[in-house]
């Protein structure tokens, strides 16, 4: 009886280390990079406000993630025989890096002229836009009979919408607060609220920087393909990215007194930012590894809600009744498009068991493919 009552003990905790691995880290993983890819884009609001500039915050992000990752490529270097890296690898990585410091610029001008939270509603674009650029490339395929294929062109339109809707449209204020303005690292005084042109060109720079964003995951799922070593090409991308982004921002900022990381807010943002930025990849690759892909990017929409909350109680931002209406429209489309391909990834994998149940086993006649 006693052994009996150990057994169940121990099948339980078994059960219990599964279930926080299996479904509570990576819930509590992903909201937390949801909150921390908020956080860099208040940061570098409440930065702007003391005169730091975006391509100096770029260089400086891009340097400390590289020097981050640096020794994480040799301590969980992978045992594997990875092929050679060939110039055509190094070149589709160097062009990782000039995409990925394009939409760096494109993101932070955008917040900038905007705000975090609409920087964080035009970035559920990012599924529509890569569903477009995958039809381009021939990556997707475009049954227009069948409902995957539908939902995703439907939820394509209606996100493009969305974003249109809060781009174009910002309405009366919903919601605003004064700014925290105790002895904090985040802001020292209020920030001015975008004028309506701004906000237009703000949202168009955003738009453009999801582009990017989409085309350089396109680009990295092809190097990755033929170079599978996450940390290494992680490495190597923000090593081109820092060659890229140093001297295009001396030549953007040539004023080297305009490098130095004061204020504290300053440094503060920089540090931040490069360190966020060499945790979020293993991460995100983690969860795809462990959860795929849906469930990484379900947890998108989330960024809205806490981007208006940070940015009221941070920044002092009013939340206007277009950017609700917009992100409301944006996370419908959102969703057409993820479980448009949700459905089509489970019809692929019941489509590749059917033609598995139909390999004989010689010495296995008698036993359900689903018992193998």
């Amino acid at each position: 009886m006693l052994l009996l009552c150990q057994l169940l003990t121990r099948e339980k905790a078994e059960m219990a280390r599964r279930y926080c691995y299996n479904d509570v880290l990576p819930f509590t993983a992903m909201v937390a990079m949801e909150f921390g890819n908020v956080g860099v884009y208040t940061l570098f609001k409440a930065a702007t406000s003391e005169g730091m500039s975006y391509y100096i915050l770029v260089a400086y992000s891009y340097a400390i993630a590289t020097l981050v990752l640096f020794p994480l490529t040799f301590i969980f270097s992978s045992r594997a025989v990875l092929p050679p890296l060939k110039f055509h690898i190094i070149s589709k990585i160097c062009l990782l890096g000039l995409i990925g410091f394009s939409a760096q610029i494109c993101q932070y001008k955008g917040i900038d002229y905007s705000s975090p939270t609409l920087a964080s509603a035009v970035g559920n674009l990012q599924p529509a836009f890569t569903f477009i650029l995958a039809v381009i490339f021939s990556m997707e395929r475009v049954a227009l009979r069948s409902s995957t294929t539908q939902a995703k062109i439907i939820g394509t339109i209606v996100s493009i919408s969305g974003a249109l809707v809060v781009v174009l449209y910002k309405g009366p204020q919903v919601f605003s607060s004064s700014p925290w303005t105790s002895s904090s690292v985040l802001l020292q005084r209020p920030l001015e609220l975008s004028s309506e042109a701004n906000w237009v060109i703000g949202g168009a720079l955003l738009a453009v920087a999801h582009l990017c964003y989409s085309l350089l995951y396109i680009i990295q799922k092809n190097v990755m393909e033929m170079y599978p070593q996450e940390l290494r090409v992680s490495f190597l991308y923000n090593l081109c990215a820092t060659f890229i982004s140093v001297p295009a921002s001396l030549i953007a900022e040539p004023n080297l007194s305009s490098w130095r990381l004061t204020p504290r807010i300053v440094l503060v943002t920089v540090l931040y930012s490069g360190v966020f930025s060499s945790i979020c990849s293993p991460v995100h690759i983690w969860g795809l590894h462990l959860k795929g892909p849906v469930y990484v990017v379900i947890f998108k929409p989330l960024s809205i809600a806490i981007a208006a909350f940070m940015g009221a109680i941070f920044l002092g931002d009013a939340l206007h009744l277009g950017s609700v209406i917009g992100a409301i429209i944006l996370s419908i489309g959102f969703y057409a498009v993820i479980w448009g391909k949700a459905k089509e990834e489970r019809i692929e994998d019941d489509s590749g068991l059917s033609s598995l149940s139909n390999v004989k086993f010689p010495l296995l006649q008698s036993h359900k493919v689903e018992d193998i």
